[in-house]
């Protein structure tokens, strides 16, 4: 079925769902997870340049990798992780490609009109760009946040 499952996460508890989704088919398949936080070039203000941001982004993206890896781990899945720096759907369909996974899973927040136009999505960027299957997991509203 799946041999390489890539399940890229953004710290957010809205992830939650496609974590799961991700950790079950990789159970069924006994397919790897990889598991991937990109720490985003974000052009910040000049008084922020002390490396807050950044560093506060890795944070974020370690204790998310580390909660995924543990409930992989309680699920008897093998996990490989990766924190990359550039921008989030690039750098997805770059460790995809580099990677060979064969089935990307993604959370999608659902968001429409002014603020899908405003925001962008990266699941939908990487929707569009990937030459592998994405599987995406829609978040509701109160998961989002």
């Amino acid at each position: 079925m799946h041999d390489r499952i890539l399940l890229p996460t953004d710290g957010s508890r809205g992830n939650s769902r496609a974590v799961e989704q991700a950790i079950g088919l990789a159970a069924q398949s006994d397919a790897r997870l990889h598991v991937l936080f990109v720490v985003e070039d974000i052009p910040y203000a000049p008084e922020m340049m002390d490396g807050q941001v950044e560093a506060r982004l890795r944070e974020i993206g370690e204790e998310a990798i580390s909660d995924i890896r543990q409930r992989a781990d309680d699920a008897g899945v093998s996990v490989e992780t990766a924190l990359e720096d550039g921008t989030p759907h690039q750098s997805i369909l770059e460790y995809a490609d580099e990677e060979g996974v064969d089935l990307i899973v993604m959370g999608t927040h659902g968001r429409s009109g002014l603020d899908r136009y405003l925001l962008g999505s990266v699941t939908e960027r990487v929707v569009r760009g990937a030459d592998t299957p994405v599987l995406t997991v829609r978040v509701n509203g109160e998961e989002a946040d």
